[in-house]
């Protein structure tokens, strides 16, 4: 039995040293059940040790993996385990489920998935090129085309599927140039727009550019960035996760090292940025990376609470009364506090958190044999919004906030969209 989470590591994809360290760790686990309520993993692994009575070991290789395949990454054990390294049980539950994807023989169909949803640049670049096109065929759940894909690559043909920008948001950048600082320079960033934004929803990405400008912060864009590689992770293909990794951290490092901080607009990229480059890569520049970038709300907050610097909270814009902020698992997993939720609160909005999961977390929720179950895991999250009965719902997490679409109809914006409108900042036309 090796604990290990290094794929470099020869014991690492070996299928009996697999097996008997997912039986120490899942042992570890029933006894403590503190993550019973984090995701479908625990609650199944413990029904399955509880009918065999007690007995771990008496568990079978189709047991262990349903542990494993319900397992959606949503890293909220690093927040709850009380066993994480260093401790001496070194009880890291997220890296032991992507080392037994990793190591799991892969059919067609799931290779065909992986490579489908983990190519986000080629498939983005295509759908802003074809937007209108591409909007209509894919932005019609349940039709005959999105059950032909479903069959095809593996995307759930009834799950709502953000639509493209015609405009990226990098495009827009160059176009518009730098623009005026509302004060003195306080601070330099790089927006790693994530594909979410700079395909799907550069509105977030220009709203950002221009909250950070009116506070003084000085925007560029990363360059030579693409994807953070998380669908890669994700799926257990560490080999390609590792070679997008370190194209990024080349590009970035260069960024830190010309004195500008990383501000990340969606928390699964940033996640990914600051834990999983220095962990997977362990380079100087990866530890340099992860040590500079910043979720984009942490980044304002710590502004707002610097030493020679501050934040304009004169909002003379449009507020609304209340706000139900939907905190996604990846933020939470971070450790940065609630920093969206703050800004809101600086604007005089009265904020209703909403702390459920949306059962996407990454690119899970959008295969076909997780769709069921992810709209299960939703349900929660759409009960405590339509409780709230908010004016406003606002989430950080662009794929959180479809599937809040898809529950519950209603549209949520981003926490930095929500502080633009309240500074009076108009919203960018197209797109």
């Amino acid at each position: 039995m090796t604990v290990t989470y290094d794929p470099s590591h020869p014991a690492y994809s070996d299928e009996q040293d697999l097996r008997q360290e997912l039986e120490r760790v899942y042992d570890l686990c029933h006894g403590c059940r503190l993550c019973v309520g984090l995701c479908p993993s625990f609650p199944t692994m413990f029904n399955f040790i509880d009918a065999h009575d007690g007995d771990v070991a008496a568990m079978t290789p189709a047991e262990q993996d349903q542990v494993v395949d319900e397992c959606y990454q949503c890293k909220l054990c690093y927040v709850k385990c009380p066993y994480v390294p260093p401790h001496e049980w070194q009880l890291d539950f997220p890296r032991l489920m992507l080392r037994a994807a990793a190591a799991r023989p892969k059919t067609l169909k799931d290779r065909i998935t992986t490579q489908a949803l983990s190519r986000t640049d080629l498939t983005g670049r295509l759908g802003s090129m074809t937007a209108p096109i591409a909007n209509a065929a894919l932005g019609r759940p349940g039709s005959f085309l999105r059950k032909t894909m479903d069959r095809a690559v593996g995307v759930a043909a009834d799950r709502l599927l953000p639509p493209y920008a015609r405009v990226r948001f990098t495009t827009w950048f160059k176009r518009r140039g730098g623009g005026a600082l509302g004060r003195p320079e306080q601070a330099r960033a790089a927006v790693f727009p994530t594909c979410l934004v700079e395909y799907q929803n550069p509105a977030v990405g220009q709203d950002l550019v221009k909250v950070y400008e009116r506070n003084g912060v000085s925007c560029s864009v990363a360059p030579g960035a693409g994807c953070c590689g998380a669908p890669w992770l994700h799926s257990g293909d560490h080999h390609s996760f590792r070679k997008q990794a370190a194209r990024n951290v080349e590009a970035l490092a260069e960024v830190v090292r010309s004195g500008r901080d990383i501000v990340v607009p969606q928390p699964t990229c940033g996640y990914v940025l600051k834990r999983d480059y220095p962990e997977y890569l362990g380079t100087p520049d990866a530890q340099l990376v992860g040590s500079h970038t910043y979720d984009a709300a942490e980044y304002l907050w710590r502004l707002h609470k610097g030493e020679g610097t501050t934040l304009d909270t004169e909002f003379q814009g449009t507020v609304p009364e209340t706000v139900a902020y939907h905190v996604p698992c990846h933020l939470q997993a971070q450790n940065i506090g609630l920093r969206s939720r703050d800004l809101i609160k600086l604007t005089g909005a009265k904020v209703t958190l909403v702390q459920k999961c949306s059962g996407i977390d990454g690119m899970w929720g959008l295969r076909s044999e997780n769709y069921e179950l992810s709209r299960k895991v939703a349900r929660p999250l759409k009960e405590g919004i339509e409780k709230s009965g908010a004016e406003v719902v606002a989430g950080d997490c662009h794929l959180a906030n479809g599937a809040i679409r898809q529950e519950t109809g209603v549209a949520p914006v981003h926490p930095l969209q929500l502080l633009a409108r309240a500074y009076g900042i108009p919203e960018e036309g197209g797109g």
